[in-house]
């Protein structure tokens, strides 16, 4: 009896390993660089998509959910792979775009003005999104392009929720990773997923994390983790992206998460990862 259990436990763990095995490789990534003549600015994109999703979207048999993906200051696009593959392995096309370039001026701070100065820098992030996606538009027309999910980390996050601001008839869902300046939209036209890090440096503004009682009312889930800020991404550990994995997995099935207790990690040494924000 006892071998036979362990026989079982053995195909079962080896099923698992070829199934996730099968599933990455499944999942096809593309790197495209428009140009924006307009602006005469060049928006980098990286699309992941399951295979089998995107023939079946070819052949009009179904409509791709799209899910965008909006990287934090000094990290870039191409950092967020755990996030889109998990959206991709649930049949979405998952498209991160690049909003910033080495010839744009730093991200600064100036109290008083909207969002402390940062405004223009999600009006920018606002152009990419609009001309990527009538990009993709004419590359996979079967996709929805009309009900999107918004996803973003730090300041990536805060342009995710201004857009959402902005266009809230085509937003499906908002994941944000520790936005720190646009407030949530709290008129629960679509429900949004926060997590916040337990940072000694990166606080949100006052007013941007509606307390609990909103937050119910809105159909707003805000998990607060024990993590830094910069780790919210592919440079932080894998105990990290494995617990925003499993939230937002959950959320994606239920439309709603528990949050639960997340171990801390230790505070990040300085240095270039601390410029996120």
């Amino acid at each position: 009896m006892t071998r036979g259990i362990a026989v079982l436990l053995t195909l079962c763990i080896v099923s698992a390993a070829a199934y996730f095995t099968a599933s990455k490789w499944a999942i096809r990534h593309e790197t495209l660089t428009f140009f924006d003549a307009a602006r005469n600015r060049p928006v980098a994109v990286d699309i992941a998509v399951r295979r089998d999703k995107e023939l079946q979207a070819e052949a009009g048999l179904i409509e791709l959910p799209v899910a965008l993906l909006n990287h934090g200051n000094t990290v870039r696009f191409t950092e967020y792979s755990f996030l889109a593959n998990l959206f991709a392995a649930r049949g979405y096309m998952a498209v991160s775009i690049q909003h910033d370039l080495d010839s744009d001026a730093p991200l600064v701070t100036k109290v008083g003005e909207p969002y402390v100065g940062r405004l223009p820098v999600y009006q920018r992030g606002i152009a990419n999104i609009e001309f990527a996606v009538k990009q993709l538009a004419v590359l996979q027309p079967n996709a929805d392009y009309e009900h999107l999910t918004m996803v973003g980390h730090s300041n990536g996050g805060d342009i995710s929720m201004y857009y959402a601001k902005l266009h809230p008839d085509r937003i499906r869902k908002v994941v944000t990773l520790d936005n720190l300046r646009v407030p949530f939209m709290i008129d629960g036209k679509f429900r949004i997923l926060s997590f916040r890090s337990q940072d000694p440096v990166f606080k949100p503004d006052p007013g941007v994390v509606p307390d609990q009682e909103i937050c119910d009312k809105a159909g707003i889930t805000v998990v607060n983790t024990g993590f830094q800020h910069v780790d919210m991404s592919d440079r932080g550990p894998d105990d990290v992206k494995a617990s925003i994995s499993s939230a937002l997995d959950q959320f994606l099935d239920t439309e709603g998460v528990r949050p639960g207790p997340v171990k801390a990690r230790p505070a990040p040494s300085s240095g270039a990862m601390a410029q996120v924000r």
